[in-house]
């Protein structure tokens, strides 16, 4: 730093309550073998009943069955301690876990939309009565899951993206009912690819917001629900705030925000307990857990001031 400033470090570090790597550990474990074997279910009925709608829901399932898995591995990554040469933990491997997802999940919509527009063009036979049964198992299994992270969906974005993950599977499964009984009651064949479209779709669509916001917190982008704005107003405003600069707001994980600033403080040190009032500011205005606060007393020579 330049000479002639006096830096006072306030390390006010706030770190939320997040759940440990036993939370919601029984349900993601039912969650996930429930799921796999549905998926090996469906997808087993659909290539025996020729129904490229079931196999396309059996694909949504297993992007979810990874979802479930990454989730849980993630709290579990997330409560390992830090050490020497990961001073974070391993809090990050939650959006490497984000990005690798969503990789899978694009070489399965590949897969799944080759073979469904093949059956587009060349319609195949299609039992009716096997979509609706299996598909109404698969929306007791996945309501019964969804059902399961009702509790913690507020608390923690993880729980919260399986309770969707989940929800939504439940209605791609009433899809797939309403297509068998259109085929039972009509015989048209093309009901059942155009229906795995309409699940590549969905499929898609969820991808692109994974890998879209897994991408923006691999490049340290401030997350959409803290507004840089904002808190930067809020700051000018605490006694004593003369000028902030080099203030910065990242991602340690998918669920847990980190900061760093320079306050311009030229009437002194306010003390360790006001940048803990400001560290309890930042954690439950802008749900910020880890802020790290430098004071300087300003100057000429203040760079950035």
């Amino acid at each position: 730093m330049s000479a002639g400033h006096s830096h006072h470090h306030g390390h006010g570090h706030s770190h939320g309550h997040l759940p440990g790597p036993t939370s919601h550990g029984r349900a993601f474990a039912v969650g996930i073998a429930l799921n796999t074997a549905f998926v090996i279910v469906e997808a087993a009925f659909g290539f025996l009943s020729g129904s490229m709608a079931l196999v396309a829901d059996a694909g949504h399932n297993l992007s979810d069955v990874l979802a479930l898995a990454i989730a849980w591995g993630a709290t579990i990554m997330a409560a390992r301690p830090a050490n020497a040469r990961f001073t974070y933990g391993y809090k990050s491997s939650s959006i490497l876990a984000a990005l690798a997802n969503a990789g899978l999940l694009l070489v399965a919509i590949g897969a799944i939309l080759f073979e469904t527009l093949h059956r587009l063009f060349e319609p195949a036979p299609v039992v009716g009565e096997t979509m609706i049964w299996v598909a109404g198992v698969g929306i007791l299994i996945n309501t019964g899951t969804a059902l399961m992270f009702v509790r913690g969906r507020h608390s923690d974005l993880n729980v919260r993206g399986a309770f969707l993950h989940m929800a939504a599977d439940a209605l791609v499964s009433v899809g797939v009912v309403v297509a068998g009984v259109l085929i039972l009651l009509t015989g048209e064949l093309w009901i059942d690819p155009v229906t795995s479209l309409v699940i590549v779709a969905v499929i898609a669509w969820g991808t692109w917001g994974l890998l879209k916001d897994s991408v923006k917190m691999g490049l340290l982008a401030v997350p959409e629900n803290i507004d840089e704005g904002a808190v930067r107003a809020w700051l000018s405003t605490q006694p004593g705030v003369a000028a902030i600069h080099d203030l910065h707001i990242w991602p340690m994980s998918t669920t847990e925000t980190a900061f760093t600033a320079h306050l311009v403080m030229p009437g002194g040190h306010p003390g360790d307990a006001a940048l803990r009032a400001i560290a309890h500011g930042l954690e439950h205005r802008f749900g910020i857990q880890h802020s790290t606060i430098q004071v300087e007393l300003g100057g000429e020579d203040c760079e950035g001031c």
